[in-house]
């Protein structure tokens, strides 16, 4: 039974260059969100694509000398190869370059315009051209754009703006009205304290110092601003028509479901995006969820360091699901995840091939073993206790369904997926529980042994076809090798709804004969090995990025290695007075890795961070922002006195301190480990 439609989109990727594994995240995230609602009942719509226009597409293209529509096709080819290649179920992908987006958004810009919500004026500001975007004096940050940290210029010319302020009191009313629309809450009040409250300015819809975008056609000297022309593609791709002749595709879809995108846009789409659609006479989407970075852990991705990480190294290494499985459970609901090769070897081995894939594997062997293959359900409980054991993995499998559509219907794609191996973790348990091998040995106990493995390759089905809209080769793979169709969601629904444990635990065909010959689903793989290739694919890339890479590369090994301390300079201080070993021996120094680092507002001195100390979070306020932009921070592992008592410094709250050493001219550098150390190691 149909449960109703669901319309979820993307971002647009913008075609300025390839996207590292940062920007796939959330192809791959929409895509699980679409093939769990489809497969939940649900007739899913999913769109992605491209967003082609704009001044540095103009300027990309003349640096490589052809024209920007075949920079575009280029570079939009390569974006949907690597969706493609992530195993996405897209429906549509988008290009805004398609002449019926192009066509319809000539027609929204007129409609906006002969009702009075677009006026011609001038403009003069400070523009930003990565970003596209004019700023005002007051909203720079340290002299350069507030979005991207890049530099501005003083810029003028004459322009289409659009009257933001006539609708914003009406998007804080629905706003307020509507908690869901804006997720995480966190930037619901980002958007609204920042940017609402304080007051809308009209915005630039046009420009005419640069030609490749649409053509304003009752202007020609102007083409569409970016964010007109991007955003539209929502209603453009499915049918909206201006002229009132949407299609019925349109009318069946829209309002979106689900609109998903990176943190760093969600001002563009819960304040611009709503407004234009107020103005045009639609409904708003019922949800924007704005989620949180995947960022690398050794370091900030630099083309010039030659350490971006993309899709297809990923892939080559550990495989798509792998890499599906990865991004999909190790990003948080609302902070910036964080991508090593450490990580992901650990991962893959921990959970992958010992969690699932011995499973898997140990079940049908033990099946072809002992019983040719045939799993069947004998209903029998000789041992005792064993109907415990088995009442307990029951419950367990019954109840796994109702979890992960908790999960993903708030959207918490990571946790719905721990629930799901919770249930291969409680089915590993079962088989310590239950010492199949030593029920082999023993004739009377043939028809147990038999029902154990039933009710595991039970568990098992249950649980890839929970996982099939996250890991889709990876259940397909599990189902052909037990040779049972996945089950539907809605028998999994059924049987949680009424708790019928009976049910839950026969739906694997009695009788079924498993492959003779399992495969492994996922090799394990050695950190050492890994590492000797990633440092060779990376030097090959560094190599290939010039002589300025190599050349930062050259004074960094200068400085690390050239030093040999004969004629280093050395300061001197006052002794302290001394301490014993027990006092020493109160103060925990562990590693930590920076997972966010930004400018404490009002500071001079002060930045804030997020640090990774084994399995848990802190914040951590440290007086180097002078020493230290932000961004190079990111990824690194630090030295961190952790049982310094928390404090409150400029109306934040600090738990712990960072070490740095200070010369003699007190300029600071942060303490690192001479080499890899995981997060929470301990110092001593």
């Amino acid at each position: 039974m149909k449960k109703g439609k669901y319309y979820i989109t993307t971002a647009i990727a913008y075609t300025s260059g390839t996207p590292h594994i940062g920007n796939s995240y959330e192809i791959v995230l929409a895509d699980s969100i679409a093939r769990f609602k489809r497969k939940d009942g649900y007739d899913v719509f999913f769109q992605t694509g491209t967003d082609e226009h704009g001044q540095k597409i103009e300027l990309k293209a003349q640096e490589t000398g052809v024209t920007p529509k075949a920079y575009v096709d280029k570079v939009a080819g390569e974006i949907q190869r690597i969706c493609d290649s992530l195993d996405t179920s897209y429906d549509k992908f988008i290009r805004t370059t398609d002449d019926f987006h192009e066509k319809q958004v000539q027609k929204i810009f007129k409609k906006l315009y002969e009702q009075g919500d677009i006026y011609k004026g001038s403009y003069e500001g400070l523009y930003c051209t990565p970003c596209e975007s004019f700023w005002t004096e007051s909203q720079l940050v340290d002299g350069k754009c507030p979005d991207c940290g890049r530099e501005v210029k003083p810029a003028k010319e004459e322009a289409y703006f659009f009257k933001m302020s006539k609708y914003a009191d009406k998007l804080i009313a629905h706003i307020n009205e509507h908690p869901e629309f804006i997720q995480p809450v966190s930037r619901k009040n980002e958007m609204m304290n920042n940017f609402l409250l304080p007051g809308l300015q009209d915005l630039c819809v046009s420009r005419t110092s640069f030609t490749w975008g649409v053509p304003v056609d009752f202007d020609n000297r102007h083409v569409v601003y970016v964010w007109l022309d991007a955003l539209t593609n929502y209603i453009t791709g499915i049918g909206y028509d201006a002229e009132g002749k949407s299609g019925d595709q349109y009318k069946k879809l829209w309002p979106a479901d689900l609109h998903l995108i990176g943190k760093d846009i969600i001002r563009f789409h819960t304040i611009y995006w709503p407004i234009f659609l107020m103005a045009l006479g639609e409904p708003l989407p019922k949800q924007v969820f704005g989620h949180p970075w995947l960022l690398q852990g050794d370091g900030k991705m630099s083309k010039s360091k030659g350490n971006v990480i993309y899709a297809d190294d990923l892939i080559h290494f550990f495989g798509v699901d792998a890499v599906r499985y990865f991004v999909l459970h190790e990003m948080p609901f609302e902070n910036d995840g964080v991508i090593t090769w450490d990580l992901m070897v650990e991962r893959m081995n921990s959970d992958l091939a010992n969690t699932l894939g011995n499973l898997v594997n140990r079940t049908i062997s033990m099946s072809n073993k002992y019983f040719g293959g045939v799993v069947e359900n004998k209903n029998t409980g000789v041992d005792a206790g064993a109907e415990d054991v088995d009442a307990d993995l029951a419950g367990v499998l019954t109840d796994t369904y109702s979890r992960v559509a908790k999960k993903m219907d708030e959207l918490r794609v990571a946790d719905a997926i721990t629930e799901i191996f919770a249930l291969f973790k409680r089915s590993n348990k079962y088989i310590d529980e239950t010492m199949p091998w030593a029920l082999a040995k023993d004739e009377s106990k043939k028809d147990r042994l038999a029902t154990v493995l039933y009710h595991l390759s039970n568990a098992i089905m249950v649980g890839a076809s929970l996982l099939e809209p996250y890991m889709p080769e990876t259940a397909k793979r599990i189902s052909e090798q037990m040779n049972a169709p996945l089950i539907d969601f809605s028998v999994l629904e059924k049987c949680a709804a009424d708790h019928d444990t009976a049910a839950a635990s026969a739906l694997y065909p009695s009788g079924t004969q498993v492959t003779q010959m399992p495969e492994i689903l996922f090799a394990r793989q050695d950190l050492a090995e890994v590492m000797e290739k990633v440092e060779a694919m990376f030097a090959g890339r560094k190599q290939a990025a010039g002589a300025a890479g190599d050349a930062e590369s050259a004074d960094q090994a200068g400085e690390a290695d050239g030093n040999t301390g004969m004629d280093e300079k050395f300061v001197e201080l006052a002794p302290k007075a001394e301490i014993t070993y027990d006092d020493f021996d109160k103060c925990q120094f562990r590693v930590g890795l920076v997972l966010s680092c930004e400018e404490v507002p009002k500071s001079k001195k002060l930045l804030k961070f997020e640090i990774q100390v084994g399995g848990s979070t802190r914040q951590i306020l440290s007086g180097i922002k002078q020493y230290y932009k932000p961004e190079e921070l990111i990824g690194k592992r630090v030295m961190v006195l952790v049982n310094l008592k928390p404090r409150e410094i400029a109306g934040q709250m600090s738990e712990g301190m960072i070490l740095s050493a200070a010369d003699e001219d007190g300029n600071l550098a942060v303490m690192t480990p001479e080499r890899f150390m995981p997060a929470g190691a301990e110092i001593c």
